[in-house]
């Protein structure tokens, strides 16, 4: 059953030891993207991966994730400014209203944007349904999630 969320949300991405990250859910963009601050590409084992480094709180350079995923696609994205740039694309999980699921997200800077992460349609699909006119339906808990971890 799908469940309704707004426009906006928290949600996590527990495989990169994010406890919560302000989302906007995106219907516009078939992709979802995450903000990162460097990226380094690096082979293990013969396989492509991928380095970064992520501030999941805007505004908030103390809290810092540095994350690891193999490469399963490099691809040409528009951006909202309708900008073509290549990005890396990884898989994570999702957790959120106590359900997770497997998500493809490209990387790259969203310094001037307004929100870390925007979940993208395909990550949405046959899950949720977006209420543009209503925000955190799902809560506002996770929001206090570094508040316990001491700030990082």
């Amino acid at each position: 059953m799908k469940k309704t969320v707004g426009w906006r949300e928290w949600l996590a991405l527990p495989e990169w030891d994010v406890p919560a990250i302000k989302v906007k859910l995106d219907t516009g963009a078939r992709t979802s993207s995450l903000h990162t601050w460097f990226i380094e590409p690096f082979e293990l084992e013969g396989r492509q991966y991928v380095r970064f480094g992520l501030h999941p709180l805007q505004h908030r350079q103390d809290v810092v994730r540095l994350c690891q995923a193999p490469v399963i696609d490099r691809r040409s994205v528009r951006d909202s400014g309708g900008h073509r740039e290549v990005r890396y694309v990884v898989e994570t999980t999702v957790a959120f209203l106590g359900c997770r699921w497997p998500i493809e997200i490209t990387l790259t800077r969203r310094d001037r944007m307004q929100f870390r992460m925007l979940l993208g349609r395909s990550a949405m699909a046959g899950k949720l349904l977006v209420d543009p006119a209503a925000s955190f339906l799902g809560g506002r808990g996770l929001a206090a999630a570094y508040n316990r971890e001491g700030g990082k």
